[in-house]
């Protein structure tokens, strides 16, 4: 029996390869502690091929250079963790803020790194349940597969019992056997297409809010410098940024600082401020 390796072993010389497919594809990175990851993942793959090991799936790669094959490969091994209303009190602060901020017209906000599409439709309940303007959401993701189950808004039952009270599972989606179907008045709501963080231009700029969380650990130091830096620019002079609980700007970026007025987020360098303290501290 192929026994997966254990948790911190080396990835074996296909898992290497595949590695190689998933950083030069995305710009992510297998972190050491992570390698175990490999095997585990590209299991169901596999199984669905009728292969029996892994040495045979990045043979088949090497020998026909199928681009679609590649995709299916770094689809398997992104990481599409996700959950409604993930770490709850911080989407219902973005929610708050950029209501504060946008009063009077249609805010417009990007879940960037989106999976399959729970962080954007959490937002658009938070949104339409308060009243309003639903505010222009454009939700992206890097694997074609994720968007696809995103827009066609099914998740299972295992999914909607992540995160999601009772009472918006009963409002906002339809259930058949253990199967759910959000409202297509959410789905619509919202852009989804796929994009590639490192690689792609940016949605058109200007957004109130950008929420990319748990994505930056996964970049080498430059690629997500340059992500900061991407992320800055889209940001409208006045909007927040969201990362993951275990990211940060500090050290990563100077285009992007804490933000003063929404705990938790960041905001874009105040140009003209910078420059001010920068004569008065030589004065």
């Amino acid at each position: 029996m192929h026994l997966p390796p254990r948790p911190g072993a080396r990835p074996d010389r296909a898992g290497q390869a595949f590695a190689r497919l998933l950083e030069a594809r995305t710009g992510q990175r297998l972190a050491a502690d992570r390698a175990w990851r490999v095997d585990t993942a590209i299991r169901p793959l596999l199984a669905r091929m009728g292969l029996s090991h892994a040495d045979e799936l990045a043979a088949r790669l090497t020998e026909t250079r199928d681009t679609m094959l590649e995709e299916r490969v770094v689809d398997a091994l992104l990481n599409q963790e996700t959950s409604f209303f993930r770490d709850a009190g911080v989407i219902e602060g973005a929610v708050e803020a950029v209501r504060l901020a946008t009063a009077g017209r249609r805010p417009r906000i990007w879940s960037a790194a989106c999976a399959t599409g729970q962080e954007p439709l959490s937002l658009a309940m938070l949104f339409a349940e308060a009243g309003g303007p639903m505010p222009e959401i454009t939700a992206t993701d890097v694997s074609a597969g994720a968007i696809a189950r995103a827009r066609a808004g099914v998740y299972s039952q295992f999914e909607v019992q992540r995160g999601l009270p009772i009472r918006r599972l009963m409002r906002w989606f339809a259930g058949e056997g253990d199967r759910w179907t959000v409202a297509t008045e959410l789905t619509d709501a919202i852009a989804w297409y796929r994009h590639n963080l490192v690689a792609d231009p940016m949605p058109g700029g200007g957004f109130d809010l950008i929420l990319c969380r748990n994505v930056l650990f996964y970049l080498a130091p430059d690629l997500r410098e340059q992500v900061l830096a991407r992320l800055a620019k889209a940001l409208r002079p006045d909007g927040l940024l969201l990362l993951g609980a275990g990211e940060t700007v500090i050290g990563q970026s100077d285009l992007l600082v804490p933000s003063m007025r929404a705990r938790g987020f960041y905001e874009r360098v105040d140009r003209a401020a910078a420059a001010s303290r920068r004569v008065y501290s030589r004065a």
